[in-house]
C-alpha cells in the first residue's frame, strides 16, 4: 500500500491563490532618494512537489510580467528564491533563507547598476487574506539597508 505523501514544507502555502498587490517602489535606488512610485498588480501563486516549489506570476499595469520561483532544499532546510522578468527572460541570482515565528528572511548577493549589493527579502504580517513583502539593498555587507520595494498583498 503506498504511503501518504507528507508536505515537504508548508511555508508558502499562505500564498497559494489569486492576489491584488499594492506596490511601492523607490524611483531611484542607492541614491538617498525618498521619491516613491506606487502601482497595482495582480499575481497568481501555485504550489508543487508537496509544497517544495512555490511559483507566482505577477502582471503589472504596463503589461510587463514577472515570476518568482521558490525552491525548497530539503537537506539544507532553506529556500532559494529566484526572480525572472518578462523584459529579459533571465533568472536572477537567488536569495536564500526561511521562516521563523511566521516571518521570512532571505538574503543573497546581486548588483544594481554595476554596484554589488546584498539583497534582503522579508515576508511579514501574513494572514489568510493579506501579506507584506519588502526588498532592501545593502552596499556595506548588511550594516545598513535601503528598503526600495514593498508589496502589500490582498487575497482576491
Amino acid at each position: 500500500m503506498p504511503s501518504k505523501l507528507e508536505p515537504m514544507t508548508t511555508d508558502f502555502d499562505f500564498l497559494v491563490g489569486r492576489w491584488t498587490i499594492r506596490n511601492r517602489r523607490l524611483k531611484s535606488r542607492l541614491t538617498g532618494s525618498d521619491d516613491w512610485e506606487e502601482f497595482d498588480a495582480t499575481t497568481v501563486a501555485r504550489s508543487h512537489f508537496n509544497g517544495g516549489i512555490s511559483i507566482d506570476e505577477h502582471t503589472f499595469p504596463t503589461g510587463r510580467r514577472g515570476m518568482s520561483v521558490r525552491l525548497y532544499d530539503v537537506a539544507a532546510r532553506e529556500w532559494a528564491i529566484y526572480w525572472v522578468d518578462s523584459r529579459d527572460g533571465r533568472l536572477g541570482p537567488p536569495v536564500r533563507g526561511g521562516f521563523t515565528d511566521g516571518a521570512g528572511e532571505f538574503y543573497g548577493d546581486d548588483e544594481h547598476d554595476g554596484t554589488p549589493v546584498r539583497v534582503r527579502f522579508l515576508w511579514t504580517d501574513i494572514t489568510d487574506t493579506s501579506a507584506h513583502w519588502e526588498q532592501a539593498f545593502s552596499t556595506d555587507a548588511g550594516q545598513t539597508w535601503e528598503t526600495n520595494w514593498t508589496m502589500d498583498l490582498t487575497r482576491l
